[in-house]
């Protein structure tokens, strides 16, 4: 029996702050903020993010249809710099796609009870930063409708797939990843498709609710087996993660380019996945918050958490730039010294500068808790972050390619237009995803953020309390 409980800001139990905040907060509250959501009426600034998101996915369908009739191209690609804006933005969104599961998965392992508001956010940041991160390289190797070879399936062609490849092990990297992301989303939302289920006022909603419930009823034998089936797929999502992030990074490693040719590349892949991931999730988590008034489950201190945690990983990127700087130096490697001197004072020394102040200068105002604690700049910094870990995978890639051991073939890159209009494509496919998940689904894990809530605590009996 659910027991009404004076919250005073403060966990009665283990005395830290709450993590469903209201005078009211009850496990009905919680069923009702979130249910009342999916697959009703929704509020004008929905239908405003759902309408731009909605222009800019007819621009990534013109971009791709125009590409596909003219070919490469018209990318801004030359004979030198062969991997520009496609491979940096498939490198962006599969970097930010590896910290949504890691949010979900790492922190359940860990058994951290504030990510219960917000890992159904990140989980669903992770499929659909990887369905933009698809598009990248199917479409760059010039005949997308080939792209079936890459798969390792019997044919009679015989055209076997090249194990060698860093494309093929893109292939299997995104799919595995995708894979296992999609399960771990879905498995964890079964319970809370029961609730939408029985509180869906429509034929149509019980039916497809009831339809992806999978006979849901709540039993113990049920609880048991979903426990179970989250904590394994857990476990196997996070070495998923590390091995993804490693992987993609191989692309680069295992060439014998100056600037590509190391070995701190996976954890420093990893390391700038979770930083971008986390800038976001946060970028999410306040929208959310703000468009549908989810402030009493999505705290100031989930808010102030995740800022922490993005000021962390900002320390590791800045161990990383530095330790660069030493490898080269003790290498002894001319052309390594020299790609140094590239990419900061060469043509696209604007670039690595912009990178450094936007990925380590501005996280490391959140360690005053007066900037942490102010949402409008968090949402600020957040995206500028964002924008100089674009910057850095740009970095790494244009800046490497446009002068590598012949002086003859040195150029430089200028994006076209469709370079520009198929990123903002991927981004408003990011978005317009993101739209219906948040209209349709249960945004908020519903039976997880009842968990870690006062009531749920066996040890908690407000009625026996009352006679001492």
């Amino acid at each position: 029996m659910e027991h009404s409980v004076e919250l005073k800001g403060r966990d009665p139990v283990d005395r830290r702050p709450l993590l469903v905040t209201g005078k009211d907060a009850s496990f009905h509250t919680v069923t009702q903020s979130v249910a009342t959501l999916a697959g009703r009426k929704a509020g004008p600034g929905w239908y405003i993010v759902f309408g731009l998101s909605g222009l800019g996915v007819g621009l990534l369908l013109v971009s791709l249809a125009y590409l596909f009739w003219e070919g490469i191209g018209v990318w801004g690609n030359n004979n030198r710099v062969d991997w520009a804006w496609d491979i940096t933005n498939f490198v962006f969104w599969i970097e930010i796609a590896h910290a949504g599961t890691l949010i979900a998965a790492i922190l359940l392992l860990f058994r951290q009870k504030w990510r219960t508001s917000i890992n159904r956010i990140a989980e669903g940041m992770t499929i659909f930063a990887v369905m933009a991160a698809a598009i990248f390289p199917a479409v760059h190797i010039g005949r997308p409708w080939f792209a079936y070879w890459l798969f390792p399936f019997p044919n009679q062609m015989e055209m076997w797939t090249n194990f060698k490849s860093p494309l093929e092990w893109d292939v299997f990297a995104v799919n595995t990843y995708l894979s296992i992301g999609v399960i771990f989303w879905y498995v964890g939302m079964i319970p809370d498709l029961g609730t939408l289920r029985d509180q869906a006022k429509s034929k149509i909603g019980k039916l497809a609710y009831g339809f992806f419930a999978l006979g849901w009823r709540g039993s113990a034998r049920q609880w048991v087996n979903y426990e179970r089936a989250c904590i394994l797929l857990a476990g196997i999502a996070t070495p998923a993660v590390f091995s993804t992030a490693g992987i993609v990074s191989l692309d680069f490693a295992t060439s014998i380019l100056p600037g590509w040719h190391a070995t701190i590349f996976p954890p420093y892949f990893i390391a700038g996945a979770i930083f971008s991931g986390f800038c976001l999730c946060l970028n999410l988590l306040i929208m959310v918050r703000s468009i549908f008034n989810f402030k009493d489950l999505v705290t100031d201190r989930h808010i102030e958490i995740c800022a922490k945690f993005i000021l962390f990983t900002s320390i590791i990127m800045a161990y990383v730039y530095v330790i660069e700087f030493f490898t080269i130096f003790y290498s002894g490697n001319p052309y390594e010294k020299f790609w140094n001197w590239n990419r900061i004072n060469g043509p696209y020394g604007w670039a690595y500068w912009a990178m450094v102040i936007l990925n380590i200068a501005i996280p490391q105002t959140f360690w005053v808790k007066k900037w942490r604690n102010n949402v409008i700049w968090l949402f600020v910094a957040a995206i500028l972050i964002n924008i100089g870990m674009w910057l850095e995978r740009f970095v790494l890639i244009v800046t490497t390619l446009s002068r590598t051991f012949l002086p003859s073939s040195w150029g430089y890159f200028i994006p076209s237009f469709w370079d520009i209009s198929l990123f903002i494509g991927s981004i408003a496919l990011f978005f317009h995803l993101f739209c219906l998940f948040v209209r349709y689904l249960p945004m908020v894990n519903m039976a997880e953020v009842k968990g870690v809530m006062p009531q749920a605590d066996p040890h908690l009996k407000p009625d026996l309390n009352s006679h001492h």
